[in-house]
């Protein structure tokens, strides 16, 4: 039975005027009756658009009908076939820009809650069954991982379930990546981001924090370390500041900074992060957002600058709509030019008033300064304009080639330049959405195994 509803089931949320005042998950989940009403709205269409445009081509579809049926088993199953990470991807991916975005009932009305859905099985099945995996036979060879955010998971997961030996090597004090270090507990909590990590473990997969992969300890030392592959996933996580604002001013954040603390010290947070009282966070995508919506429950009066209109914005919907509704200032059309302050202390930020001109190459609009300027106070000024790759792992290594953007150049199936040594996510293609760094993951951990296997 199909139900033509033209608007989607509400998600249940914490009230606005509480979650303000805390760090806990906004969006709460669907009930079991949530979850059947709204994937009763799928027409099942023959030619399944919405699986064309999810990244790892889930199948959509199949696993709704199973939720309609109230076989919530039987959806998980065919969830994680193509899924390492569906409880992770239900909440922080962009549907409506990919799965949601040809969705039939988008042209009239609200697309199916494809997301919700995923996010209400993964999180149905993680309340019933602990943390497991089959007993696989080993293969007896080595691989090692470098990363642990969303890409090194999916190749790690995949591999170990083929039988090989894996290890993941991570540069930082805990696992998960930008999971865990960039994104708030009140949109992905690290229970989630934790149970990830234990399955992998259940899996057989040893992960080494605290342990770069550099000049130190190089890829070339890890061949003599015995590992026959190397998957390189350490992300794209050096911030890029726009000209002109002053970084080195105290009460001035990359973005990847701020969350970082936010996320892993909020007890004991910089005085110059817990005691600010006014935020200006720049940028319009869903780190912008994380960060001024953590500016907001820390308790300072919060603005978010954006060079375009709100409608460019590549931040999620829900995301905005939570962003506007927590009473966060949004001043479209502003490009913070330059820094003001005081004894090394920021002070405030000069902003130029932006239009829109013709399109760019993203196919956005391009904002065009007007000469007309304004002064904004703040005591702290977060970046959130996008991010670039590292080269600690490109340049203490023979042999990996970069492309002309500078990540690793890689083949379609996640090959570089080196024998042996593979890539994948944000390394390779620059900041993208998780479920595609799971993707070249999952891609990266069949390559692998075709060349261990030697076909």
């Amino acid at each position: 039975m199909i139900n033509n509803v033209r608007e989607r089931n509400p998600m249940p949320e914490q009230a606005r005027e509480v979650r303000c005042t805390n760090f806990n998950e906004v969006a709460l989940g669907y009930t079991e009756a949530d979850a059947i009403r709204e994937a009763m709205r799928c027409l099942n269409c023959r030619k399944k658009p919405c699986v064309a445009g999810c990244p790892i081509h889930q199948q959509i579809p199949e696993f709704i009908a199973r939720v309609a049926e109230g076989d919530f088993e039987g959806a998980y199953d065919i969830i994680t076939v193509r899924s390492t990470m569906p409880s992770i991807c239900g909440r922080v991916c962009p549907q409506e820009q990919q799965c949601e975005k040809n969705c039939a009932h988008a042209v009239k009305g609200e697309a199916v809650g494809i997301g919700r859905l995923e996010r209400f099985v993964a999180d149905w099945y993680a309340a019933r069954h602990p943390v497991s995996a089959p007993q696989v036979e080993k293969k007896g060879k080595k691989v090692a991982v470098i990363g642990s955010g969303p890409a090194g998971i999916a190749c790690a997961g995949d591999l170990a379930a083929m039988g090989y030996d894996v290890t993941i090597f991570e540069k930082l004090t805990y696992a998960g990546g930008i999971l865990t270090y960039g994104i708030p507990q009140f949109v992905l909590p690290n229970s989630v981001v934790d149970r990830e990590i234990e399955t992998l473990k259940a899996r057989g997969v040893e992960i080494v924090t605290g342990t770069p992969i550099d000049k130190d300890k190089s890829v070339d030392d890890l061949f003599a370390a015995g590992y026959e592959a190397i998957f390189v996933g350490n992300g794209a996580d050096v911030p890029q500041p726009p000209r002109g604002l002053d970084t080195s001013l105290t009460g001035v954040w990359s973005a990847n900074d701020y969350l970082t603390q936010v996320n892993l010290h909020n007890d004991t947070l910089p005085a110059n992060i817990k005691d600010a009282k006014r935020v200006l966070v720049v940028g319009g995508g869903n780190v912008a957002v994380d960060a001024v919506r953590c500016a907001r429950r820390l308790g300072a009066e919060t603005i978010m600058v954006y060079r375009r209109t709100i409608a460019e914005a590549p931040a999620r919907r829900d995301e905005i709509a939570h962003t506007y509704e927590e009473d966060i200032e949004i001043r479209e059309l502003t490009n913070p030019v330059s820094c003001y302050s005081k004894d090394g202390v920021l002070t405030g930020v000069k902003c130029e008033k932006m239009v829109l001109g013709e399109p760019d190459e993203s196919g956005r609009r391009r904002p065009v300064g007007t000469g007309e300027y304004f002064d904004v106070d703040c005591d702290n000024l977060v970046i959130a304009t996008g991010t670039s790759y590292s080269d600690a792992v490109v340049d203490t290594t023979t042999g990996i080639d970069k492309d002309k953007w500078g990540g690793i150049a890689t083949d379609a199936s996640g090959k570089t330049s080196r024998p042996g040594v593979f890539a994948g996510g944000d390394a390779v293609t620059g900041p993208q959405t998780v479920v595609k760094a799971m993707g070249a993951g999952k891609q990266a951990a069949v390559s692998i195994d075709a060349y261990l296997s030697g076909r």
